[in-house]
């Protein structure tokens, strides 16, 4: 837990420090975290990310956290209770992994979740597993169902980008755009590592 909250917490000062170096970012700019089953288990974890945020200063709709299938459905009740506090406070979520655990439909459609994020592994056999290409669809497809948008993950040749905005996935991120790299050498907001593939 106290590991969780200082990654939160570095996260979101690391965010302060590139919006005021792009305060005129035609997209506003955003953080991502990972949430663990533990963190959202923990009932105080709302209030602890509104602290979070009003220490920062970030406005809360810059703050994505990303979920696994996994910690959602470890508790439903509790987790369906703290996401709904983290959604009143304008922090938007996101699943991670998509199709790498277990979930029931039934319970995600009632989670206030806003992102299907696939894995990497379905994007990585896109082009040349028709498995993979049938999964892939079938998310995108799920996710717009559900009025979700849809993120592909590790993303890494011009092929899967030209097929998943074939398939009209919103979102992907990946060596394509940028590879891991220190804070520090982030100096352009256009070597983020996502991209809005309806956007170019």
């Amino acid at each position: 837990m106290p590991l969780g909250a200082w990654i939160l917490e570095t996260a979101c000062a690391q965010l302060t420090v590139w919006q005021a170096a792009q305060p005129a970012a035609e997209r506003p700019l955003t953080v991502s975290a990972n949430v663990s089953p533990r963190q959202l288990a923990e009932p105080s974890f709302p209030n602890q990310i509104g602290t979070i945020i009003e220490r920062s200063g970030i406005r809360p709709g810059s703050l994505w956290l990303e979920l696994t299938e996994t910690a959602l459905m470890h508790d439903t009740e509790s987790a369906e209770s703290a996401l709904r506090a983290l959604r009143g406070l304008g922090v938007h979520l996101a699943v991670d992994d998509f199709g790498t655990g277990y979930s029931s439909l039934t319970h995600l459609k009632r989670f206030p979740i806003e992102a299907l994020k696939i894995d990497q592994s379905f994007i990585r056999g896109l082009t040349r597993d028709a498995e993979d290409a049938a999964i892939v669809t079938a998310v995108v497809s799920l996710a717009h169902a559900l009025g979700l948008s849809s993120t592909a993950e590790g993303m890494e040749t011009p092929e899967q980008l030209a097929e998943l905005r074939t398939l009209g996935c919103e979102y992907a991120q990946g060596n394509l755009f940028a590879a891991p790299m220190p804070a520090a050498l982030v100096g352009d907001v256009t070597l983020q590592p996502w991209a809005n593939l309806n956007r170019g």
